[in-house]
């Protein structure tokens, strides 16, 4: 019996691999705009692809619902084979990428402004002096933004501020105290630690409900009968600092979103010595995106600098409470 020849292979519809990629997103999401989202693609576009699709395959392949899009019958009954065909490229992609002296491609970091401002620069340089072939995306939103991103696989790796127990696939990396900040001269925050009860009655810029830092706030104001009120709120770090600084306000920050204002004696902070209002710096990564070997080596250098940053003492790492345990 002659064997059969890879030249013999004929392929049609299974030549693009794109567009099929595109009908595993849809139908893993169910919705054009979070696969156009996920894809960092466009809904017109793959609304384009999957038509164009269908006429070649000669059916439905999805359903139109008012609330997204479901699978055909046909279009269920193939998921699982597309899905196995990409599987097989992307297992392919790895096993040569593998083979090379350096990891390739491109991650896509999400975070929140005030940790940005501490790790994107540090990272970027660490990135470029030994892996030059990795490039970074850097996308900053608030914590729900961000945690959307990654369920979405938007970004490869987030990073996070967690009030409460860590869940299980997110890696704690730093430990870190809230501050009083104040203008520069200002007694209240020019001396040593202070207790929570002092936190009452001052002109406060805070961030607006919800948010993590204001709900753990307003929970110990709660719990300790302290009038914690602002005078604005606002969702901007660099207008906090700015009203800080130059309007007399008082804002409740980690240490490392002010650490640049405070050595060059614009601002004043002072650690709130409470352990309710600490918080825990963690890293996700996302399960479905991104070249593993590049997402790795990203993560193990924000796990680098994190460290060097807490021993310069912007906050507790993980790694130093492992050291001191």
């Amino acid at each position: 019996m002659q064997t059969a020849k890879a030249t013999d292979i004929r392929l049609a519809l299974a030549s693009d691999l794109t567009i099929w990629r595109s009908f595993l997103a849809i139908a893993e999401l169910g919705s054009l705009t979070r696969a156009a989202i996920y894809l960092d693609s466009n809904q017109s576009l793959l609304s384009r692809q999957i038509n164009a699709l269908e006429r070649q395959c000669g059916c439905r392949l999805f359903t139109r619902t008012g609330r997204g899009v479901e699978l055909s019958e046909t279009g269920t009954r193939i998921l699982e084979q597309v899905r196995e065909l990409l599987q097989g490229a992307q297992q392919l992609e790895t096993d040569i990428r593998s083979n090379l002296q350096q990891p390739v491609g491109r991650v896509t970091l999400g975070l929140l402004p005030s940790i940005s401002s501490a790790l994107v620069g540090r990272l970027f340089s660490h990135m470029r002096e030994y892996h030059p072939a990795v490039q970074l995306k850097i996308l900053e939103g608030s914590s729900g933004q961000v945690e959307e991103w990654l369920t979405d696989a938007r970004v490869d790796l987030a990073i996070l501020y967690r009030y409460a127990t860590l869940p299980e696939h997110e890696q704690k990396l730093a430990t870190v105290d809230s501050y009083l900040v104040g203008p520069a001269g200002d007694p209240l925050t020019g001396g040593g630690d202070i207790p929570v009860s002092a936190l009452a009655g001052l002109p406060y810029i805070l961030p607006s409900a919800p948010n993590g830092l204001r709900n753990a706030l307003d929970a110990v104001a709660r719990q300790d009968k302290l009038a914690v009120v602002p005078v604005i709120e606002a969702d901007s770090l660099p207008l906090f600092k700015s009203l800080a600084e130059q309007e007399h306000l008082y804002s409740v920050l980690p240490l490392h979103a002010v650490w640049n204002e405070i050595e060059e004696g614009r601002l004043q902070a002072a650690k709130i010595a409470d352990a309710r209002l600490q918080r825990s710096i963690t890293m996700a990564m996302s399960k479905s995106k991104g070249p593993a070997r590049a997402v790795q080596v990203v993560a193990a250098a924000i796990c680098t600098i994190v460290d060097e940053l807490g021993r310069r003492g912007m906050w507790h790492s993980t790694a130093q409470d492992i050291a001191m345990a």
